[in-house]
């Protein structure tokens, strides 16, 4: 039995009294010509068309795309967007819950209230562009006011669930391509060595309005100095246990990260997802040790003096920007994910290689290390020139020598 066929409806008394009623009504008649085609799944689908050189086409294109497999139901397009995001959002079994709130909030605040009751092959390129545009749009004129990095975070949920879709439900992604606002430039802050330990010094003598210590001056300074010569991201920091501090090998294992959604703080995995070892510099050691010797394993090695986990708005604005001002550093916009660019900079000033680099701050790729930090490395150019005029020299020279030395005539002989 053929999988893809073309039906004369004449065959059908049903239909010749439909097409009777139609002439009678001065109405167009139904299609006569019917496509018929079992889907990979053995369900018989039917397409009706007026002309038979349309059906002939249509029975080309749907045999085709059965033998390349590439089929796709023509009615799964009508799904409503909606239905297709929430389905989308829950197979995403491997997403961190801190992305998850991330996706749920793009789709609640902006995506649904747009494209939730359109069909997903009613959404097209020119629509989505307009609909970017109108994100970063004042609210004045009608717009969301977005900035531009929330601006595509929300476009890139809207394409991962058009993703998706393709080749199921549709062709292509009508969001591929849409033009972008650009990131601005990252204010990067590089502090020096004097700077680093005045941030350091200031953050660990914080004293409140009735001179006491503050609730984290405990650990201000040693944290403000792993910070700004390790690398470590906040949430790994601040989620670092006694027993992942090895003070005589001088190692961390980075193993796990603090997040929150709604208010509560979890732990989850860094961010790319894998451990690393990141090195302590030795003068840090003495800062480490009061706060790694003679407690549990399980303990957080950075608390409040209650022995709470500290949480980064409220450490930024009761220890952090204190401890900037009093540093004197306010004019340089500082913050605590600003150190890390530091830890980068110094770290290069020393002569480390891209690799180690990216190690020790936990990119997932060089590359990603070379687009931040890529303009601190030292132009070496006249560096590597030089070398390997230097190797031509001694190369020649060594022909040279080797040449004569055959030429030379045998000891003795005369």
């Amino acid at each position: 039995m053929a999988r893809v066929w073309i039906y004369d409806r004449t065959n059908d008394a049903t239909y010749r009294s439909a097409v009777e009623k139609a002439r009678k009504a001065k109405k167009d008649p139904p299609g006569r010509w019917q496509v018929r085609w079992y889907d990979p799944s053995g369900k018989l689908k039917t397409k009706t068309l007026a002309k038979k050189p349309d059906a002939e086409r249509r029975k080309t294109d749907i045999e085709n795309s059965l033998a390349e497999g590439s089929y796709r139901d023509p009615s799964a397009g009508k799904a409503r967007f909606r239905d297709v995001a929430e389905t989308w959002l829950a197979a995403q079994s491997d997403l961190k819950r801190s992305s998850r709130a991330k996706y749920r909030d793009a789709l609640d605040d902006h995506i649904l209230e747009r494209w939730g009751d359109l069909p997903v092959s009613a959404i097209t390129f020119d629509d989505v562009a307009v609909w970017v545009s109108e994100l970063q749009r004042s609210r004045e004129r009608g717009g969301k006011q977005l900035g531009a990095s929330q601006t595509r975070t929300v476009y890139s949920v809207l394409s991962m669930v058009l993703d998706w879709c393709v080749p199921r439900r549709l062709a292509a992604n009508p969001a591929k391509g849409v033009p972008l606002p650009k990131l601005p430039p990252s204010d990067h802050v590089y502090l020096t060595y004097v700077q680093v330990e005045a941030l350091a010094t200031a953050a660990g003598g914080l004293r409140t309005k009735y001179d006491r210590p503050t609730a984290a001056a405990r650990v201000n300074r040693a944290l403000i100095l792993l910070l700004a010569y390790t690398g470590l991201r906040w949430d790994e920091a601040s989620a670092l246990r006694v027993g992942r501090v090895d003070l005589d090998k001088r190692r961390i294992q980075v193993v796990t990260a603090f997040n929150e959604v709604d208010g509560e703080l979890y732990e989850d995995t860094p961010k790319t997802g894998e451990r690393r070892a990141v090195p302590i510099p030795a003068s840090l050691v003495a800062e480490l040790k009061p706060l790694i010797d003679g407690r549990d394993p399980n303990d957080l090695v950075f608390t409040s003096a209650r022995g709470n986990a500290l949480r980064l708005r409220n450490w930024r604005r009761r220890e952090f920007l204190p401890a900037r001002k009093a540093a004197g550093l306010d004019a340089l916009d500082l913050t605590p994910h600003k150190l890390r660019h530091t830890a980068a900079s110094l770290a290069i000033a020393a002569r480390a290689d891209v690799y180690v680099v990216q190690r020790m701050l936990g990119h997932a790729k060089p590359s990603m290390t070379l687009d931040v930090y890529g303009h601190l490395w030292p132009d070496r150019l006249d560096e590597v020139a030089d070398a390997m005029d230097a190797r031509r020299i001694e190369a020649m020279a060594e022909a040279v020598d080797q040449g004569n030395s055959r030429t030379a005539a045998p000891s003795g002989v005369h």
